[in-house]
């Protein structure tokens, strides 16, 4: 069980990327005052939580309903948070949100697909499938998202002090160790899928 907290943890806070969404919510409400910093921080945890929580409610359903198995749906998991990672690994500094200056920034490009990003809507359908983890295991996995979500809002509070201590050179090269991360576990996902892991173990 502790292996797959931890694990299901790596996984999740590489494709949440806390440190990367803090970096991009201090640049996007440096103009803001206090309150209005506040404000967006609370609404980006609230719409990503409900986001990621839907996912694994509804995720796997709907699946279902259009036909595509568990299986494929891991293995083109697998490659697309593969190339998330290096997504991270390779970024900008300066990502280009495209938003309009009227636009609610707590929606988008903040909660998504700045929080809940693609990677992870695709990591929490795979870490909770119904066919292989207990309810009591999909729970913990869920809970382990929402402590995620959290530590994201304290830093998304405490951003701007954040960023002045360890620099936005800081943030982005944490950036790039999660996503080396993220990319090392999307291929655990393709292996274990593909049953290369188990053929690997037993040869070894």
């Amino acid at each position: 069980m502790i292996d797959k907290i931890l694990h299901d943890f790596l996984i999740i806070w590489a494709t949440i990327d806390p440190i990367g969404t803090m970096a991009l919510f201090a640049g996007l409400t440096a103009t803001l005052t206090p309150q209005a910093r506040r404000k967006t921080a609370f609404k980006t945890i609230f719409y990503a939580a409900l986001i990621l929580v839907g996912s694994i409610l509804l995720g796997q359903l709907l699946l279902g309903a259009m036909g595509i198995s568990l299986l494929s749906f891991q293995v083109s998991g697998g490659i697309i948070l593969f190339l998330f990672g290096l997504m991270m690994i390779f970024s900008k500094d300066s990502p280009q949100t495209g938003a309009e200056p009227q636009h609610d920034i707590s929606v988008f490009p903040l909660a998504i697909p700045a929080t809940a990003s693609p990677g992870a809507i695709l990591a929490v359908i795979l870490i909770t499938d119904n066919h292989v983890y207990t309810f009591e295991q999909q729970l913990i996995t869920t809970l382990n998202m929402l402590a995620i979500l959290g530590i994201t809002l304290v830093l998304l509070l405490f951003s701007g002090a954040i960023i002045r201590v360890i620099g936005i050179g800081g943030a982005s090269l944490l950036t790039r160790l999660m996503g080396m991360i993220l990319a090392a576990l999307s291929v655990e996902f393709i292996m274990e899928a593909l049953g290369i892991e188990k053929w690997v173990s037993t040869v070894s």
